[in-house]
């Protein structure tokens, strides 16, 4: 499969700083940092750190879907957190419920803050789709 495939949710943020959600170049596919929103762009499961790491991977996956891969053929995830201290344990349970059985390379790693106050995470994905 070659080429470039783009895969996009319509946030207003895609068009106004220029990037997609998900690139796909042959059987390799990228998925941007991704945070807890809904259709509409407004930040959901506020407090709640678990939920808004289902959200992430849904959005994710969904994304993934768009470009003919799956979340199976994730690599490699990187998890970029507000507070490591306090909400590393639900995410890792949550990255654990996901992945069980098809475990990534990962990274959780702490940062001082994202583009809203609501975000708790914000994930990344690589993967790579085996030829059929």
């Amino acid at each position: 499969m070659g080429g470039t495939r783009r895969a996009f949710t319509g946030a207003r943020w895609e068009k106004e700083v220029g990037y997609c959600r998900a690139i796909r170049r042959g059987n390799h596919v990228w998925v941007t940092g991704t945070v807890a929103v809904d259709e509409n762009g407004a930040p959901v499961a506020v407090g709640d750190p678990a939920g808004q790491a289902r959200r992430c991977f849904d959005i994710i996956e969904n994304a993934l879907g768009q470009l003919d891969a799956s979340f199976s053929d994730i690599v490699r995830t990187r998890m970029f957190v507000t507070d490591i201290e306090a909400h590393h344990q639900a995410f890792g349970e949550v990255h654990g419920e996901r992945f069980k059985g098809n475990e990534p390379a990962t990274t959780m790693i702490e940062v001082s803050r994202f583009i809203a106050p609501e975000f708790l995470i914000e994930i990344e994905a690589d993967a790579y789709v085996e030829e059929s």
